[in-house]
């Protein structure tokens, strides 16, 4: 029996298909607006959840930086304690600490010479006042010189012979020192006389920069000062510019009115506008005829600050027309490579030190050598001059030698008016201070010295070299390369192989801060002649940098 339908079946009427429809879309509505707010509820559980693991998250971070601030207070509070009762201990010994020198009250008291007034207009300087005059250079033959290698030997930096690159590795590690008892002994510095342990202040390298309150630092973004916690703070440093080259500079050096730094490179002196950090110049001579390096040791400006004296590894001095960028003339006698030059304050001489044992005094105008001033000693091999400086009336040449000696010359006559001895090592750098009267130098000895000039008896035969000596510095870690002097006389300046500066009150022998602005040695430091209160820096690390110190408020 079939089950099919053999009757036609009919066709439904469209009113029953439309009410299907609305059926299905009634129900689909229905089901879509579930979705949504089961959506929505999970959206809202994820967000609280998030919220509560945001509110987690910062609760442990506050809980982490108040342990932190708690650990910080904690530091500050043990140091102020110590500081307390060194200061009472100090007190109940009757040993207190020397008062710190005066505040800084001018940057334009140092020379400046008119530019537009010509450097020989100037009166021939006479003998300096504080020396007996004595014999013209040429009076008195001088001893034959002695047979020696015209190289020191090898393992002296960046002299003859050795690598003008400072070494890459990393500075010692900041340990105490000991004296001989073994006890740790602070390394600051106060008068060389009478001076005592409890007088002196502790090096800033020791110190750790996290227990230094904050307002005795500064930090930058890849630099950092700390100022010394036991000292008046008098200063306030920053930097101002930064000037990257392709070589170690060697050496910097500012113009007379302070508008222009001069940095020296390898083959090539670079010359910036320390406003508006633009480079106005660069001075390569392309007929020096050697291949390879040729390190710029030395630069100085003319007073008028129209041109430049350039001392390289080849021995001769180039004078340089910095408007037309060319060279002038060439001063050439030297046999040695040339470390250091100067033009006096007015204009008429430039002084220059080099490895084969001379400083020689020029008259550059006319390109011709007026004094050889040369070092005989027989006892000594290594002497070769390595720092040269003029005071500031131009009667006294100083330049610092390998031989671990200070010498003093006149500079009308050539006559040697002083050998300081004292440090220990080698002396990398001389620096007049503003009154004429003191010197200050730096040593491989990690050392600086300041001397008092023209007192008691002259001469070779005297030992007064103790007594002239009125203050040691020590704080550096390594080698000091360079020093100089602010214009006001209120401050010394000193680069070192540490890669730190350091600023030093000459009046009580303290570290005001250090500054650490570079990741190799500093090799070259200079302070601005000008108004504005401005030092530069020169370094291993292809950087010459300006910084400004300014009183602190």
């Amino acid at each position: 029996m079939s089950v099919y339908n053999h009757r036609p079946m009919g066709a439904p009427t469209p009113n029953r298909l439309i009410e299907l429809l609305d059926a299905v879309k009634s129900e689909y509505d229905q089901l879509a607006q579930e979705v949504i707010i089961c959506k929505n509820q999970r959206d809202e559980y994820e967000h609280k959840m998030n919220s509560q693991i945001q509110e987690m998250s910062l609760f442990q971070q506050n809980l982490l930086d108040l342990e932190r601030a708690q650990q910080l207070i904690k530091k500050q509070y043990e140091e102020e304690i110590s500081r307390l009762r060194q200061q009472l201990d100090q007190l109940q010994h009757g040993s207190a600490p020397p008062p710190p020198g005066p505040a800084s009250s001018g940057y334009g008291a140092g020379y400046q010479q008119s530019p537009s007034q010509p450097p020989m207009d100037i009166k021939p300087p006479v003998h300096h006042p504080s020396y007996q005059p004595g014999p013209p250079s040429g009076a008195h033959p001088p001893p034959p010189p002695v047979a020696v290698s015209p190289r020191p030997p090898a393992g002296v930096p960046y002299m003859n012979g050795g690598s003008p690159l400072p070494s890459n590795t990393p500075p010692p590690q900041l340990a105490a020192v000991r004296g001989a008892s073994g006890n740790p002994v602070k390394t600051g510095a106060g008068p060389l006389a009478n001076a005592s342990p409890g007088g002196m202040s502790e090096a800033l390298g020791d110190i750790n920069p996290e227990s230094v309150p904050a307002n005795m630092k500064v930090e930058g973004q890849d630099w950092f000062a700390l100022f010394n916690p036991k000292a008046t703070r008098y200063l306030k440093v920053d930097l101002v510019h930064s000037f990257d080259h392709n070589s170690v500079v060697c050496c910097v050096k500012f113009s007379a009115d302070g508008r222009y730094l001069a940095a020296g490179c390898n083959q090539a002196t670079y010359i910036y506008d320390t406003v508006t950090s633009t480079r106005v110049a660069l001075l390569r001579d392309e007929n020096a005829g050697r291949d390879g390096d040729l390190y710029i040791r030395s630069v100085s400006f003319s007073p008028d600050g129209k041109y430049l004296a350039t001392g390289a590894e080849d021995k001769q001095i180039r004078i340089w027309d910095i408007a037309k960028k060319r060279i002038r003339g060439i001063l050439s006698g030297h046999e040695q490579d040339i470390y250091s030059l100067e033009f006096s304050r007015d204009g008429r001489i430039l002084v220059s030190g080099s490895g084969d044992r001379t400083a020689r005094i020029w008259d550059w105008q006319n390109l011709r050598p007026l004094h050889e001033l040369r070092i005989n000693d027989v006892e000594q091999q290594d002497l070769g001059v390595t720092s040269v400086a003029i005071s500031p009336d131009s009667r006294l040449v100083a330049a610092g030698s390998l031989d671990k000696v200070v010498r003093v010359w006149d500079a009308v006559t050539g006559q040697l008016l002083e050998r300081l001895e004292g440090h220990k090592d080698s002396v990398y750098s001389v620096a007049f201070m503003p009154d004429g009267k003191t010197l200050v130098s730096g040593s491989l000895d990690k050392t600086l010295r300041m001397w008092q000039l023209g007192t008691g008896e002259r001469g070779y035969g005297n030992d007064r070299s103790k007594s002239a000596c009125i203050q040691v510095f020590t704080g550096h870690k390594d080698f000091v390369l360079s020093v100089a002097t602010t214009p006001d006389g209120s401050w010394i300046v000193s680069g070192s192989k540490d890669r730190g500066v350091q600023f030093w009150d000459p009046h009580t022998g303290q570290t005001q801060f250090m500054l650490q602005g570079h990741k190799n040695s500093v090799i070259s430091v200079a302070t601005s002649p000008g108004h504005k209160p401005l030092f530069a820096t020169g370094s291993g690390d292809n950087r010459a940098r300006i910084w400004s110190y300014e009183p602190f408020k």
